[in-house]
């Protein structure tokens, strides 16, 4: 039987969808992952289940997803650059139409390093906008003594819920007039040291747990047409291998998660570069940090690995180009 192969254009589709599906069922989770990679001193949230307790509380269902807009008009440019990339890498270090693991390493890796063009400001943005509230939760709530404070009126009942008028353009123009274009790409050298080691864990480790077991005939998600597994064995393997990754590499997104927040809460610390956050988490948190949100980036990343099998099992990128006839 003829292999199948999965057209450039369907491949982009299909990233595209999975990254607007796994975007919106897991971003509340990625949310509490920054809030407590942020925490420095102060702990307002004890973990996964009480910072989203809280911020439902305090911010409404929707405060869960701040920054969500972000990530949902970018994640497809990201997905589109990555893909396009991995195809290219793929293509060239084929020989004979055949790749070794090491290069789909590479290939990954070649990959990761192209998207940071579109996830560096992408990550940059959501990161303030996901960290408003917890800074709003350590500002001290006005004492009667202000609250009675002469004024225009005796009593000043403060807001149920804090106020947030932050959005991802204010933050956007602010910093293209006070930095300009570098202030988006903050971060980016810890945005890459990130990327890259987690393609290189992922990329193999996905490709040896999906070959074990029967095997079909179809595109694989890559869409390389290579032949692929049952769909539950893939959907498990993207799950297992994205959640490995994702802790392996916890230490270097807690590093860029700190250089890419611009708002501090009293007492944080601000730093120079990667050494010196490496150097003050040490000597101020203990190595232990380096490892907040792991849960939660394994949680997060699970599903929309799992969800972008699935989007490419369904073939759903095909669907839409055979109903428009392309």
């Amino acid at each position: 039987m003829a292999e199948k192969r999965v057209s450039l254009p369907a491949k982009l589709i299909n990233g595209g969808v999975a990254g607007l599906v796994g975007v919106t069922c897991v971003f509340p989770i990625d949310l509490a992952k920054t809030r407590l990679q942020n925490q420095q001193g102060a702990q307002v949230y004890k973990g996964l289940l009480d910072c989203l307790a809280k911020t439902v509380r305090s911010e409404g269902y929707f405060g869960c997803y701040r920054g969500a807009a972000v990530n949902l008009t970018l994640v497809t440019p990201e997905k589109a650059i990555k893909l396009a990339a991995n195809d290219i890498f793929r293509q060239k270090l084929s020989k004979d139409g055949k790749l070794p693991l090491w290069g789909e390493m590479l290939a990954g890796c070649g990959a990761g390093t192209c998207q940071v063009v579109v996830t560096t400001p992408m990550e940059m943005l959501k990161i303030q906008l996901q960290d408003a509230g917890r800074l709003a939760a350590q500002r001290p709530a006005p004492t009667p003594a202000q609250a009675g404070a002469p004024g225009p009126s005796l009593v000043a009942a403060p807001p149920a819920r804090p106020a947030f008028r932050t959005t991802a353009t204010s933050i956007t123009l602010d910093l293209l007039r006070t930095q300009g274009l570098a202030g988006l790409y903050r971060g980016a050298w810890a945005t890459l040291f990130r990327d890259v080691p987690f393609s290189m864990i992922y990329f193999p480790l996905f490709a040896n747990l999906n070959a074990l077991g029967p095997r079909g005939v179809g595109a694989s998600c890559q869409g390389d047409g290579n032949e692929r597994a049952p769909f539950l064995q893939s959907f498990l393997s993207g799950c297992i291998a994205g959640s490995v990754a994702a802790v392996a590499v916890t230490p270097l997104d807690v590093i860029k998660t700190r250089l890419q927040t611009l708002q501090k809460g009293e007492g944080e610390d601000s730093y120079r570069g990667i050494l010196d956050c490496i150097r003050r988490i040490i000597s101020r948190e203990g190595p232990s940090a380096f490892l907040k949100g792991a849960t939660c980036r394994a949680l997060v990343i699970a599903p929309l690995f799992g969800i972008a099998q699935g989007i490419y099992f369904l073939g759903v990128g095909e669907a839409v180009l055979e109903s428009l006839g392309v």
